[in-house]
């Protein structure tokens, strides 16, 4: 079992350690990405991120929908169940409260929970400048300025044919489970999670056409610079390059998808409802 630990919350270590001690009683192996293992005080259980994925028959996420999302990034590849522990903030993406760790890695021991599939973006950069060409996402990627107070010229094409010219803050394409972060803040819509589509959200669009556009997963995006200023691409809030006019990035579903261990009795709705503070009427 692996544990990812959010990198700035106290509370976390105590429950990897409990983690710890309860794969010890279980004759469970237990392993940590090296900074992680530094934080609990575990070096002898560090492992090198390019080798932590393989052999886990699960990966436990400490922290908030951004331990997530690292989590994630770190074992996607490898058909990883993850199981998320909400000790951050928004939990969206987490499914157990930090009171339930014990009962939760029981229940994963016994085999009685659930696995939820999600839908993944397959990114590709085209630009002298980027580091990584390729990536995935789990919420989004963004095509935004990289300069403040000046907006940037993206021209998208949808399906392999020229859809329109945005001028924006950014644009952002986002799967079901990203609906819920970046594009949600930016007027998109929610969309469930287990629903295949790809979301294409502006962010601050000086034009008339400012909407939120719901295209099917098969849909293959690709959003070019235009004019004379450069972007920049974020990948799950990470930058992965800077782009220049001419440049591009294009984007469609994954033949890869996240695996969430759930409980069978979690619902997504309810979830929203408690996010949002609504009330039954």
């Amino acid at each position: 079992m692996g544990l990812v630990l959010h990198q700035h919350r106290s509370e976390v270590i105590d429950l990897a350690r409990q983690a710890l001690a309860w794969c010890e009683q279980c004759d469970i192996v237990g392993s940590l990405p090296p900074t992680d293992a530094e934080l609990v005080g575990r070096p002898d259980l560090a492992v090198a991120e390019a080798e932590f994925g393989p052999g886990l028959d699960l990966c436990l996420s400490l922290g908030g929908d951004g331990t997530m999302l690292r989590t994630t990034h770190l074992v996607v590849r490898h058909g990883v169940p993850i199981l998320g522990v909400n000790a951050g903030h928004l939990g969206y993406l987490t499914s157990v409260d930090p009171s339930d760790l014990g009962g939760a890695l029981d229940a994963w021991k016994a085999g009685s929970l659930e696995i939820e599939e999600r839908m993944l973006l397959e990114i590709e950069v085209s630009s002298s400048s980027a580091d990584v060409s390729k990536a995935l996402a789990l919420n989004e990627v963004v095509v935004e300025r990289a300069e403040v107070g000046h907006s940037v010229s993206v021209a998208a094409a949808i399906g392999g044919k020229h859809f329109t010219r945005y001028l924006a803050d950014g644009l952002i394409v986002a799967t079901p489970t990203g609906s819920t972060a970046y594009s949600l803040s930016a007027g998109g819509p929610i969309v469930e999670p287990n629903f295949d589509a790809l979301v294409m959200t502006p962010v601050a669009a000086h034009m008339v056409f400012n909407r939120s556009m719901i295209l099917a997963p098969s849909t293959e995006v690709e959003l070019t610079i235009d004019g004379y200023r450069a972007g920049a691409v974020s990948v799950d809030g990470r930058r992965l390059a800077t782009v220049e006019p001419g440049d591009s990035v294009v984007c469609g579903a994954a033949k890869e998808r996240a695996r969430f261990v759930v409980r069978g009795d979690r619902d997504f709705h309810t979830v929203l409802k408690d996010k949002f503070g609504l009330e039954d009427r």
